[in-house]
């Protein structure tokens, strides 16, 4: 049996420890309240850029969702372990950190490399739903999803405007409806007359639009995400740290 006086030195740093990783936990476990955040406002916001790039419904909005949804579990088991002191629990809660700290890094830098990759294909998607437009065919489709976007973020085409002049609808119908900046002002005469249409429509392409904003903010968003992989490292420090403390303390007053 160790002395009280080393006891006594040992309390306060578990203590400390304590609070340190609750602290940790409870931001740990809003940023899971963010990720469904995301997760349930892409779904109902974003659905038409994810069924144009991957031309059918994706499970990206399900996956922050669910991403989001356990890391509010385990946020409220850290606090839960903390509180307890089971050294077993904290080393369990300190690998679920790892796997997220992990699964965020590979993530970011794969998104890094390949972003080149990924706006070529993104910008294949778009060109080859304006080129197949038709308004008929329904709003999950292709051509629905440019329809939303074209409202959303008022641009027309993929460069510009007169990308339209190429498609077999333009040559039936003109330019879509959704690129008027007043549908009041837009009648089908003008919208089938480029000239004209010029002073109806957006003229900024929406491809241009999209990867101008993500490129101006990679940047940002690269240090937010890797920040907040790294953030992970505390709670698995502090984790480990408080499972050893406690495990010693129980040691020493055998």
């Amino acid at each position: 049996m160790s002395p009280p006086s080393r006891r006594l030195q040992t309390k306060p740093v578990i203590t400390c420890l304590k609070t340190f990783l609750i602290s940790y936990s409870l931001i740990f476990w809003f940023t899971g309240v963010i990720l469904l955040a995301v997760g349930v406002w892409g779904k109902v916001s974003l659905e038409a850029y994810f069924t144009l790039a991957s031309e059918e419904s994706t499970n990206a909005p399900y996956v922050l969702i669910g991403t989001g949804a356990i890391i509010v579990i385990f946020g409220l088991f850290g606090c839960f372990a903390t509180c307890r002191g089971s050294p077993w629990m904290l080393k369990l809660y300190a690998m679920f950190l790892t796997l997220v700290f992990l699964a965020e890094l590979v993530a970011g830098v794969s998104g890094f490399i390949f972003r080149h990759e990924i706006k070529a294909k993104l910008g294949v998607a778009y060109d080859n739903a304006v080129t197949n437009y038709n308004s008929t065919d329904g709003g999950s489709s292709s051509s629905g999803a440019v329809d939303v976007i074209q409202r959303t973020l008022h641009c027309c085409g993929v460069n510009n405007y007169t990308d339209w002049s190429e498609t077999a609808y333009f040559k039936a119908s003109g330019i879509p409806a959704s690129c008027c900046k007043d549908s009041a002002n837009c009648s089908p005469e003008s919208l089938k007359d480029l000239d004209k249409a010029g002073q109806e429509v957006y003229t900024v392409g929406c491809f241009a639009r999209v990867t101008h904003v993500m490129e101006s903010n990679l940047g940002i968003i690269a240090g937010i995400s890797f920040g907040i992989a790294f953030f992970q490292l505390i709670g698995i420090f502090l984790s480990c740290c408080l499972s050893r403390y406690i495990t010693n303390n129980q040691y020493e007053m055998v």
